[in-house]
């Protein structure tokens, strides 16, 4: 495969919310669904005491009693930061555009609100089986660039890179049968089927400036028809099997440990390389298209938890690691040639609940924190300007806070979840009967 091929395929399939990226990105979610969840920070798996259990781990269905039914909406706000402008290396020259020591960076600005999460559990004496619908992904983006320069061969020793604009859109909904079974009186296993309906689209264009002068290399782009250079269109509308696992096991009286395991889903990616009419490529001439399919995996993620409960049943507190397998998105691409990766990452989650038992209806507060680690696009290579157009970027802490009311037979719960990045509203509720 050429290589412009390659670094366009490998630049364009980059499935994760990339702080300081200039190019496509999407966002997904692999926190547990639910109001409650999300109040203690997502620290749930050793918990999993209600209908979203079928989710965030199976084997907890076995504690439900009668049949439930569960619904979540929630509103996501996404900040992503995005490389704009500026100086990647040496000095600005002063002229034109290029009068910034410096990147400058720019950010889009993404809401939306949906069911996120839907399920319904029917539970017997040592099983319970459940059904569910969840919302793993909803995100979209749209970037430009105006005026990348760096130190390198052009006029007074500059060199531009080519501007972008670039879209991409994503929507993935996994639907998910589970199941609970009790093995011993104090330990559960569960297992789960899922089918994943994803949709992915984007595309990346790469423009030259709109004059060949020296005013027209450093000035504005308008990103005309004409200046078209070379780009990159693409489309994955699949679907997926795969399965989930989760073991949660009764320590003691008061302690509690779960564990899980959830198989990313793979869908086959339709890519398109685009050379335009002012492509001087040998490999992608003026009005050539050359198309290439390849699976892409989304991240496996497994963890285990640990939760207390006081004797008095007021208190709970609760901690979870997970780890996201980031490197299988890369690891799957049959263009790998770029150098690019992505390092796997550990979450972890901790939280608390404090139920106002001499309360009618009872009421609970809860409070959590997690921390959401750099999943950005790296590179091998040693390589200033890319280094620049990836960006400086870091891990992430998330704040949780919720409360939740139980009546007889309903329970409410209301939560929110603040970071720099993404803030995430949720409110669910759970009837049973």
């Amino acid at each position: 495969m050429p290589r412009v091929i390659c670094i366009l395929f490998a630049s364009a399939l980059v499935p994760v919310a990339l702080a300081g990226q200039v190019g496509i990105a999407f966002e997904f979610s692999f926190s547990n669904p639910g109001a409650r969840s999300m109040g203690f920070g997502g620290a749930f798996v050793a918990l999993a005491d209600d209908a979203t259990a079928a989710f965030a781990n199976p084997a907890g269905l076995v504690q439900l009693v009668e049949p439930e039914v569960s619904v979540e909406m929630r509103h996501w706000s996404y900040t992503t930061p995005l490389t704009y402008s500026g100086r990647l290396t040496g000095q600005p020259t002063g002229i034109g555009l290029d009068t910034k020591t410096g990147i400058e960076r720019a950010s889009f600005k993404d809401d939306h609100t949906g069911l996120s999460f839907l399920s319904f559990v029917y539970p017997k004496k040592k099983w319970s089986i459940a059904f569910y619908r969840h919302l793993l992904a909803n995100f979209e983006l749209n970037s430009e660039t105006q005026g990348l320069f760096a130190e390198g061969p052009g006029p007074l020793n500059t060199f531009r890179l080519f501007d972008r604009r670039d879209r991409s859109e994503m929507e993935i909904v996994t639907y998910g049968l589970s199941g609970g079974f009790r093995i011993l009186e104090n330990l559960s296993l569960g297992v789960g089927l899922t089918y994943s309906d994803g949709l992915l689209q984007g595309r990346q264009y790469h423009y030259l400036w709109d004059e060949d002068s020296l005013e027209g290399y450093f000035g504005p782009t308008s990103f005309l028809p004409e200046r078209f250079v070379v780009g990159a269109d693409f489309v994955a509308d699949d679907s997926s099997f795969g399965f989930s696992a989760g073991l949660l096991w009764r320590l003691a009286s008061n302690w509690s440990l779960g564990a899980f395991y959830r198989q990313g889903p793979r869908y086959e990616f339709e890519f398109s390389a685009i050379g335009g009419p002012a492509s001087n490529d040998p490999d992608l001439p003026p009005g050539t298209v050359q198309t290439l399919s390849s699976p892409i995996d989304f991240p496996n993620v497994y963890g285990a938890g640990l939760a207390y409960r006081s004797p008095s049943g007021r208190l709970a507190l609760s901690f979870e690691w997970d780890q996201v397998e980031y490197s299988t998105i890369f690891d799957s691409l049959d263009a790998t040639s770029s150098g690019e990766f992505i390092a796997d990452g550990n979450e972890y989650h901790l939280g608390a609940e404090y139920v106002f038992l001499g309360s009618q209806p009872l009421f609970a507060l809860r409070a959590g924190i997690w921390h959401d680690p750099n999943h950005q696009v790296k590179t091998e290579f040693d390589d200033e300007i890319l280094e620049g157009l990836l960006g400086p970027t870091g891990d992430e802490l998330h704040y949780a806070i919720g409360f939740g009311t139980a009546f007889k037979r309903f329970q409410l719960d209301l939560a929110a979840d603040f970071s720099d990045r993404q803030d995430t509203l949720s409110l669910s509720g759970i009837y049973s009967w």
